[in-house]
Formats: C-alpha cells, sequence, structure tokens
C-alpha cells in the first residue's frame, strides 16, 4: 500500500485493487485476503473457507467505530448511525430504529437534525457502499478516492491489513481431487461455494488422475458459467439469470498428488 502511495507521487497513477494471497511454507496454506475475493478448500466434496469478503456489511462496526472517535473525516456530511433507510426532515422528533459502532442488534432513538446527514453505509447486499462511493473496505491504493464532488477522503475508511487463515496440510491426506480455489468477486457473484465444489467435482472426474491439465479446465470451466453467453439482454447464465459483468479470476490448486489417489 506504502509503495502504491510513492507511485502515485512519482509516476501520477491512481487507483486501487484487491488482493487475495496464498502461500505454501513448510507444509501449511497461509491464505491471506484484503478485499472481496474469496479462497475455500474442497476436501472430499467438504467445503472448508479460506478468507471471507471485506465490505460495508461485515466491517459496519469498525467503520463507525472510526467515524464516532474521528468525526471530522465525515466532513459534515455523513452520519456514523445507521437507520433502516433514509430520514426524512419531516420525520424531525419522531423515533426511528438505529444502530451505532457498538450495538449489533437495534434500538429506537428521537430524530435529530445531525441524523438527517447521509449515513457513512448506504445500501444493503452488494450495493452497499462508504460513503455511497466503494463497495469494498479492505484493499490496496485508492489514496486519491474521494466523495463524488467534494473533498472528503474515503482512504482513513479503508484497510491494506489482510486477515490471514492457515490450513496445515499435514493433517489430513489429500488426493488429487481436494483443491484451493481462488476467486474474484466475478465469480462468486453468481456462483456460490456449493456450486463451484460441483463444477470441480464434474470436470475433475473427467480427467485421468495425474492428467496435469484438469485443474486447468476446472479454473476455465468455472469462468466460463459464471460469465455465462452473451445475449441480447446482456450476459446470461444457463438458468438465464444474470452472468458475471465483472473480472473473473479463478486459481485451482491441488492439495494432494498422484501418489495418494486411492
Amino acid at each position: 500500500d506504502d509503495q502504491i502511495e510513492r507511485e502515485r507521487a512519482s509516476q501520477h497513477l491512481s487507483g486501487g485493487c484487491c488482493a487475495l494471497a496464498a502461500v505454501y511454507l513448510m507444509g501449511k496454506f497461509y491464505v491471506a485476503n484484503a478485499g472481496d475475493s474469496r479462497a475455500i478448500i474442497i476436501r472430499n466434496g467438504e467445503i472448508i473457507p479460506m478468507s471471507r469478503e471485506f465490505t460495508p456489511e461485515t466491517e459496519r462496526q469498525r467503520l463507525q467505530f472510526l467515524a464516532f472517535l474521528r468525526p471530522e473525516l465525515l466532513g459534515k456530511e455523513f452520519t456514523h448511525l445507521e437507520f433502516p433507510r433514509r430520514i426524512q426532515p419531516k420525520e424531525l422528533g419522531k423515533k426511528m430504529l438505529y444502530r451505532d459502532q457498538n450495538m449489533n442488534g437495534w434500538a429506537y432513538k428521537k430524530i435529530e437534525e445531525d441524523d438527517l446527514k447521509f449515513p457513512l453505509i448506504y445500501g444493503e447486499g452488494k450495493k452497499a457502499r462508504v460513503m455511497a462511493t466503494i463497495g469494498v473496505t479492505r484493499g490496496l491504493g485508492d489514496h486519491d478516492l474521494k466523495v463524488f464532488s467534494s473533498n472528503i477522503h474515503i482512504k482513513p475508511f479503508l484497510s491494506c491489513f489482510p486477515e490471514v487463515r492457515v490450513y496445515d496440510l499435514t493433517q489430513y491426506e489429500h488426493c488429487p481431487d481436494d483443491v484451493l480455489v481462488l476467486g474474484t468477486d466475478g465469480l462468486w457473484d453468481v456462483t456460490n461455494d456449493k456450486e463451484v465444489a460441483g463444477v470441480v467435482m464434474e470436470v475433475l472426474t473427467s480427467y485421468e488422475p495425474n492428467d496435469p491439465c484438469r485443474y486447468t479446465m476446472v479454473a476455465q470451466e468455472l469462468v466460463v458459467r459464471s460469465r455465462g453467453v452473451l445475449k441480447e439482454r446482456g450476459w446470461r447464465l444457463a438458468n438465464d439469470k444474470l452472468g458475471s459483468g465483472d473480472d473473473i479470476s479463478v486459481f485451482v490448486i491441488p492439495l494432494g498428488g498422484p501418489g495418494n489417489y486411492t
């Protein structure tokens, strides 16, 4: 993240990205994630999550706590409190459900003038945004990112620190059908963990266990199925639902060699 900031100053480069990395070291996999990509292990048909997505919803309390400690970051235009919907001026003085950085559940409060400000976190699910601008709360770069038509920087709310999970390969005997799947959000937006595991099993069983191209073919099939087919109404999946319009990158890494196959 510091290097990207230096390049921004020296080479006038801007922008940012999420990051998902897997490192194999002394019998263990270390999976580090900063952003909304995802990693899962498929072992003997079982799905083992190796990351979680960092979004305005999953990191709501961290974002709200920072805004509570440093209200100047909100530029007098946003509130760190969350409400079920936008508050209207006519609702001043009425009671409304809300939650702050210390709350998992909801409580009632009397609506005040400050509550009319735009919420720090707006929207739900994939449409949730920090200051109505960005839907990912961890990643690299984005040092220049500001709220539209304002001078409010969003970078203070974004973290470059990944969450790391460890998987000990020596604890299990893996066969060639056991894999680690790494994918960007373009894959997971339209294909869930169970569907990915199904594609993995379907493609792997159509190749010999010692065929090295079988894992590349799984990755290719996952990309193709998540993108869909281009039709008059855009990219469509086999069930005619909307295909992924985002970038899709997939790695499929075997956890066991042919020698372990039974």
